[in-house]
């Protein structure tokens, strides 16, 4: 089973020991209606934690994503065994608008985010 979710807006960011990958969808007045969250943290003695939130709901690990494919503006991630039940999902299907900056986004942070579980597709 999966669940899809559509973003108007993609942002990367880096903070001290944190890289982040936001998508979310906005209302006119520049309100958050829906949000997707993907952060990879680097602790003290290198250990790394993703974690996926999804408006306010989240869960972390070392080993949450199995694999993610990046094809043009649709992220498809498949959940580890051990996180399958979170929302109901094993996989996750995210697109997002075609604009530059989305894609400058995804450029610069997928790989910083997902690391190894990124596979196939074309980034």
């Amino acid at each position: 089973m999966s669940t899809d979710h559509h973003y108007d807006t993609v942002a990367f960011d880096v903070r001290d020991n944190t890289t982040m990958l936001f998508f979310a969808k906005t209302a006119e007045p520049g309100d958050i209606n829906d949000y997707l969250l993907l952060m990879r943290t680097i602790g003290d003695d290198f250990d790394e934690t993703l974690t996926i939130e999804i408006n306010e709901e989240q869960v972390s690990g070392p080993e949450l994503i199995e694999d993610a494919q990046l094809i043009g503006n649709t992220l498809k991630l498949t959940l580890d065994d051990s996180v399958s039940d979170w929302k109901g999902a094993r996989e996750l299907v995210l697109t997002f608008e075609e604009t530059a900056e989305n894609f400058a986004s995804i450029e610069a942070g997928a790989f910083r985010v997902l690391g190894d579980s990124l596979s196939g597709g074309h980034a």
